[in-house]
């Protein structure tokens, strides 16, 4: 039997949302209503230390101003503390975590890698980690083509809890993407290098991952993600003009005077096979002042 598509988009309230989150957020509901599925939205503010309030309200309400509406109500991750806590105890019970003191400093070593189990117990503040894995994991990107990871989980036991108390996003977008019954993901490249991971969560939980799919990234003029940390800007609400230009870097050229006739055409001519091959995509000298 088929499932039903549900497809989501989750960012993270760290600010304002910037150009390079608008061409993803498109992509995955643009991706979601071509094929008459659902279109979720979550905050992922699990790391409370850089999320604000201020900045998820920002967030949907620029999203609505594009008329990017979810079909269900918008998840909040900083509710489900609980349900992560859970699921770390069921990985702890299984033998696949280890508590961690170590420091960055002390990891320099290693890059900021932590490639095995390290000497540490639980009287001191402490992270837990999960364990590494000789598995190898493969999948078919409908962009990217087959990716294999052989050696992402072999060097490296990623961080499920922080010391502070924060879950790890590995743990949480695993959990809440089950939780909501997430059947594909349509997200940046850049998350590529966590992907083995989250499918190795998948896996000790015995859950069926989504399909994953992963668009090319805005980049500027020297190949940089246009990100948050990279000082991108804020777009401004419910432009057409910023709204066409996104749309024409997902290969659609669309002629609109509004933004529901904009979205109306590009669900209709929709096809992400446009993107097939590429990792990123080099912003254009005339959309400059979009992103800065």
């Amino acid at each position: 039997m088929t499932r039903r598509y549900i497809g989501r988009f989750a960012p993270s309230p760290t600010g304002p949302l910037h150009f390079g989150s608008l061409v993803s957020a498109l992509a995955s509901y643009l991706e979601a209503k071509q094929r008459q599925g659902k279109w979720l939205i979550r905050i992922e503010d699990v790391d409370g230390t850089r999320c604000k309030p201020i900045f998820a309200e920002q967030i949907l309400t620029t999203l609505q101003s594009y008329q990017l509406v979810p079909d269900d109500k918008v998840e909040v991750q900083s509710q489900h503390h609980q349900s992560y806590q859970d699921h770390l105890e069921q990985l702890k019970q299984q033998g696949q975590l280890f508590p961690c003191n170590c420091t960055r400093q002390s990891l320099q070593t290693f890059q900021g890698r932590h490639p095995h189990i390290c000497d540490s117990h639980t009287d001191t503040p402490h992270s837990w980690r999960l364990k590494s894995s000789e598995l190898v994991y493969q999948y078919y990107d409908p962009i990217q083509g087959t990716l294999t990871f052989t050696d992402d989980l072999r060097h490296t036991c990623p961080v499920l809890k922080r010391k502070d108390g924060y879950f790890s996003y590995q743990l949480a977008v695993v959990v809440d993407d089950h939780r909501q019954h997430i059947t594909h993901l349509v997200r940046g490249a850049d998350l590529i290098e966590t992907t083995a991971q989250q499918l190795h969560l998948y896996s000790l939980f015995n859950w069926t991952p989504p399909e994953l799919c992963h668009i090319p990234l805005i980049v500027n003029q020297r190949g940089d993600k246009i990100s948050k940390q990279n000082h991108a800007k804020a777009i401004v609400d419910g432009d057409i003009t910023t709204l066409l230009c996104a749309l024409k870097y997902l290969g659609l050229q669309i002629q609109a005077s509004n933004i529901q006739a904009a979205l109306d055409q590009a669900i209709k001519s929709w096809d992400i096979k446009r993107l097939q091959g590429q990792s990123t995509l080099p912003i254009q000298s005339q959309d400059w002042h979009l992103i800065q």
